[in-house]
């Protein structure tokens, strides 16, 4: 184990020869997997990268920082204001407007027009909160919140009223006892016995 979490993952090779002898095994390897199918090796090929590659910088401290880190999400530095740095990990990601996606103009050509966004646009950190199957914000309301919570305990008030106030009623289905022909008579039945 290196410390690091990472498990007993095979370590690299130490000498030149273990490191040529791991390329030409892994020339083989390659060579096994596109000759039964070549989609498999470009894909791989295709969809490299790491996690890493996609983490956001250091929060910016100086000014010109701030200019690269803007210039790194097509945003100008007028409108780039970074996340505070308060350990939560967001580092030079730009904070966005909360707006909804629906909020957005449906009629614009967007690159994406199921999404509503174009090719390069900035994500929001939090996009998961803000797409289209989400809650919105950006309707106004219908009601004031005083309506809205009135009716909410006024319903749940008489609910309420109405359990306590027929608490004493109980109904139940009507049962009468199994009838069987000629009484006194012994009948089998698979019911169990009591």
């Amino acid at each position: 184990d290196d410390g690091l979490g990472y498990g007993d993952y095979p370590k690299l090779p130490d000498t030149p020869v273990e490191a040529r002898a791991a390329l030409i095994k892994g020339l083989k390897f390659a060579a096994q997997i596109s000759n039964r199918n070549p989609a498999l090796l470009y894909m791989s090929v295709r969809n490299h990268g790491w996690n890493k590659d996609f983490k956001p910088g250091k929060f910016p401290e100086t000014e010109k920082e701030r200019e690269l880190a803007a210039k790194k999400y097509g945003l100008t530095p007028a409108e780039y204001q970074p996340y505070p740095d308060d350990g939560l990990g967001y580092g030079d990601y730009p904070k966005l407007p909360d707006t909804p996606v629906e909020a957005r103009d449906p009629y614009y050509p967007y690159d994406f027009p199921e999404l509503k966004r174009n090719l390069h646009d900035t994500l929001h950190a939090e996009t998961d909160f803000w797409s289209e199957d989400r809650f919105g914000t950006s309707d106004p309301l219908r009601y004031s919140m005083k309506t809205y919570w009135l009716a909410f305990l006024g319903v749940m008030t008489g609910c309420f009223a109405l359990y306590y106030w027929l608490e004493d009623y109980k109904m139940f289905r009507p049962v009468l006892a199994k009838q069987y022909p000629y009484e006194g008579k012994q009948h089998y039945t698979f019911d169990a016995k009591k």
